[in-house]
């Protein structure tokens, strides 16, 4: 696995520095500061220079660095990173050079903790939370019980979750959670559709549950069982570690023992039957050289009973554009010269509502002209209670000796944030 770690400000400076084994030395460091800090053609995450293997995450101007001689799994380091960077925000709110510098000591007992001779160890927040701590505790008598405790859940089946969990109130939250990303050519036609999601969970239950989690009854994973009408098709899905996949693979069920608290159950994929919840119509028309006139329609594909919320269009102008002359019933549209953009925002459109913007940009003269490279229109929205693929949650069952009665919640949301392109 890996032999050394480091994290590197953006000046090429060591903020943190583990050898985990002897085949490096420190001044390895300088090596990924020469070839990769200092040199800004780098792209690639992985640097391989002669034997040694750098690789390295990007996040809030710091480099998260692994290091290795040997031909390690390079998706499970990058998983090591990640999951790094995700403890280190659970800790201290975010990742940057400043909460690193302030807390290195505690990043120091993490890095030993998670990872042991270059292996990752045991990686849950929940965990590594209950005796990795910025607090001291006072009683000795405490501090054996919870000792104890800790290495019961450290070791034993469930990693994760300690048996002692006791709520007034038993509830459990589910969100799916999905991002549409879509590029559109101008003649309508999808380039791309494809639909990023994940359902994050938020467990207050009381002692050890089991958890049944539902899925839709025609859900396809496997590629050789794809063309199943009104099927929904997911490319990949990944679980967190608490679910049993056999009964996934059997039943579409998900069966699991939840953390407790906040958590991401499962992430997925896919680019298949997506249901694009906004459907723009752009027409965008040069009048010669010194006018350009749009009339963008916004319809929204969903029941009546559904509506998008924060929806945003960017719409971009010509970069000699002096003066735009918005007209809109719905909403609000301005011309934002720094960006030449016009911007139209909408609070609120209903299911099957449609929205028209007519506007007339007026052009200053120049003494050559450019042709308009007519960049796509950025649509930024929120729609609650859909999901772009189709999955749906059939049914969430709480199972626990005692019998206690639980509350279930399931939101669903499908946004866009940039990813949501019409070309004209």
């Amino acid at each position: 696995m890996i032999s050394a770690f480091f994290i590197f400000n953006q000046k090429g400076e060591v903020l943190i520095s583990r050898l985990y084994r002897t085949d490096f030395k420190r001044s390895i460091a300088d090596v990924f500061r020469i070839q990769v800090v200092s040199n800004s053609d780098v792209r690639s995450p992985i640097i391989t220079l002669g034997s040694t293997s750098f690789f390295h995450v990007r996040v809030n101007n710091l480099y998260v660095v692994a290091v290795t001689k040997t031909n390690a799994n390079a998706a499970l380091v990058f998983e090591f990173c990640y999951r790094f960077i995700n403890i280190c925000k659970s800790y201290f709110g975010k990742i940057d050079e400043e909460s690193v510098k302030n807390n290195f000591v505690v990043i120091y007992e993490l890095i030993d903790e998670i990872n042991d001779f270059g292996y990752p160890q045991n990686s849950e927040i929940d965990t590594l939370k209950t005796y990795i701590t910025t607090e001291s505790i006072v009683s000795s008598d405490y501090a054996a019980e919870e000792s104890s405790k800790i290495t019961s859940q450290a070791t034993g089946v469930t990693s994760w979750r300690r048996a002692d969990v006791k709520y007034k109130k038993n509830e459990a939250f589910v969100d799916v959670i999905e991002i549409v990303n879509l590029s559109m050519s101008a003649k309508g036609n999808v380039l791309r559709a494809d639909v990023d999601g994940h359902i994050q969970m938020r467990a207050y239950l009381s002692g050890t549950p089991e958890c049944k989690f539902g899925l839709n009854d025609k859900l396809v994973i496997d590629k050789n069982e794809r063309g199943v009408s009104d099927a929904v098709e997911l490319d990949d899905c990944r679980f967190h570690q608490c679910v049993r996949l056999n009964d996934f693979d059997a039943s579409r069920t998900i069966s699991f023992i939840p953390p407790d608290g906040e958590f991401e159950l499962m992430r997925y994929r896919s680019t298949s039957n997506v249901k694009l919840p906004l459907r723009i119509i752009p027409t965008v028309t040069e009048m010669g050289t010194s006018q350009v006139s749009y009339t963008i329609t916004v319809k929204a594909n969903f029941g009546n009973k559904l509506s998008a919320t924060n929806v945003v269009l960017r719409i971009p102008t010509p970069l000699n554009t002096t003066t735009v002359d918005c007209k809109v019933l719905s909403g609000k549209a301005k011309y934002a010269p720094s960006e030449n953009v016009v911007v139209w925002k909408l609070a609120r459109i209903q299911g099957g509502q449609e929205c028209t913007l007519t506007a007339a940009a007026t052009l200053t003269s120049t003494t050559t002209r450019q042709v308009w490279a007519r960049p796509p229109i950025d649509v930024d929205f929120q729609v609650l209670m859909f999901t772009a693929s189709g999955l749906i949650v059939r049914f969430l069952k709480v199972f626990e000796k005692s019998n206690y009665q639980s509350i279930k919640w399931v939101r669903y949301l499908t946004k866009a944030s940039g990813s949501y392109q019409i070309r004209f």
